[in-house]
């Protein structure tokens, strides 16, 4: 029977060639070419067998009427923010890609959620680590107090003797910590290289398809924030998810970027703790730990983060430049949108800050991913600028376009409501996000333009 032919092809090109060379003799590309396989009977009979494909009928045609929509199976992983991520819980035989910096608590989450899976919901999750002895995890079990749990622990790197292992012992939630140290024997690259990463991720995600385990893989992250290896790894899985924080302080933001049983960007809050990640279940609180007496430059927002209405506190510094070029620094927000807001101030407010070091600053480590904090972002601009201070309980949010229109926002009036429980009294909101009905004890001002919301600022200042 024919063997599996390993070949090299350029990623600029697509030019093939058998062996691996530094530079790639069509293009000129150097470092492009990847180790790919051709398996042939043989070969494809080995991967059959390691991915539980053996014997198995022929998939059947069937028309989209005659196909039933049940109800997946979820699993609650006994951690709330975690499972509000997820859609609702582990859904079986799905694949989750979570990845994160060295260090943010991506080990020490899932050893606490399958401990809890383990505990209160009777299942037998397998914990495959490929980084650490089982040693370290049982150190680290006993820090979270959790050496007494139920978790079946493997260490090993093989893909083919996981899936072994896995098909003898059937777990029904399996961990992969993580999937750049795993590799196949079908390659001869080393582990973590790009096809070493897609062929094992691949013999992964077949056999949790096949088998009905749900499969978590624990994924590296580039300097640029992104999961390393090839792009392909994230087209494979059902949900991804980046687990995100300043190492400078306890709290941990895991972000949900494409969940086929949920809603996407859905947000879960974390504080680190001796013993291990905790929920938070009012995050607003955590962010808008200010002090008692107003200060120029700090404005209140609410964003939306999938379901979830949050109040976060975004910070302004505005000072006069000594450079030729003055600075534009963000921190949670784009620095091109900061840019664009500046030059719409400019225009249709009649404010410059041509000649201003401008310093932005989302409090918490929220970075700022939708359109409906720029008015939010201006407000502390100008307040810093003038240094004057806005009200405690002024709340702001809204789309600033590039005419100087503010457009509004989605779940406005939820992100009011949200805002008039932590006791804020006044809110400037777009016109088209004003509520029909007053809300208890919260004043709403709408505006249109960005003059009319700077002309509300200045009778505003304390």
């Amino acid at each position: 029977m024919a063997k599996s032919k390993r070949i090299y092809i350029c990623r600029e090109c697509g030019a093939q060639t058998p062996q691996w060379a530094g530079r790639c003799n069509d293009c000129g590309a150097w470092n492009s070419l990847t180790e790919e396989v051709q398996a042939g009977s043989s070969a494809q009979a080995m991967i059959s067998r390691h991915s539980g494909y053996a014997g198995q009928q022929q998939p059947q045609v069937q028309r989209l009427q005659e196909v039933t929509s049940e109800q997946a199976v979820r699993w609650s992983t006994g951690l709330p923010e975690l499972d509000r991520v997820l859609g609702g819980g582990l859904v079986t035989g799905s694949v989750v890609l979570i990845g994160g910096d060295p260090g943010i608590g991506k080990s020490t989450l899932l050893l606490q959620a399958m401990a809890m899976m383990a505990a209160t919901n009777g299942l037998n999750p397998l914990y495959v680590s490929g980084e650490e002895s089982l040693q370290q995890i049982k150190l680290r079990a006993e820090r979270l107090q959790l050496q007494e749990t139920p978790v079946d622990l493997l260490a090993e790197t093989h893909a083919e003797q996981m899936i072994q292992t896995a098909t003898q012992r059937q777990p029904q939630v399996m961990v992969i910590d993580s999937i750049q140290t795993v590799f196949t024997e079908l390659l001869q690259s080393a582990p973590g290289t790009v096809a070493q990463v897609r062929e094992s991720a691949a013999q992964l995600v077949r056999f949790a398809k096949s088998s009905g385990t749900t499969m978590i893989l624990v994924g590296h992250v580039t300097k640029q924030g992104a999961l390393a290896g090839p792009r392909v790894l994230e087209h494979m899985v059902d949900t991804v998810l980046y687990f995100e924080g300043d190492s400078s302080t306890r709290y941990r933001i895991l972000r949900a970027v494409k969940n086929r049983f949920g809603a996407v960007n859905e947000l879960g809050v974390f504080a680190m703790t001796e013993l291990g990640l905790r929920e938070v279940s009012n995050p607003s609180a955590i962010f808008l730990s200010r002090g008692e007496q107003a200060v120029p430059g700090s404005v209140i927002t609410v964003i939306r983060e999938g379901s979830r209405p949050m109040l976060v506190e975004v910070q302004a510094l505005v000072d006069e430049s000594q450079l030729g070029n003055p600075r534009r620094v963000t921190v949670g927000l784009e620095q091109n949108r900061l840019a664009m807001l500046l030059a719409i101030l400019h225009r249709h407010g009649g404010i410059t800050c041509h000649d201003q070091d401008v310093f932005i600053n989302v409090v918490g480590g929220v970075k700022l991913s939708e359109t409906g904090a720029d008015l939010a972002v201006l407000a502390a601009v100008i307040s810093s600028l003038r240094n004057k201070a806005l009200p405690h309980d002024l709340v702001l949010f809204g789309e600033v376009g590039l005419t100087g229109e503010i457009r509004p926002v989605q779940g406005g009036e939820e992100r009011i409501r949200d805002a008039a429980k932590h006791g804020f009294k006044m809110a400037i909101v777009p016109t088209a996000n004003a509520p029909k009905k007053p809300i208890k004890e919260m004043q709403v001002k709408p505006v249109q333009h960005l003059s009319a919301a700077i002309e509300m600022l200045r009778s505003s200042w304390l």
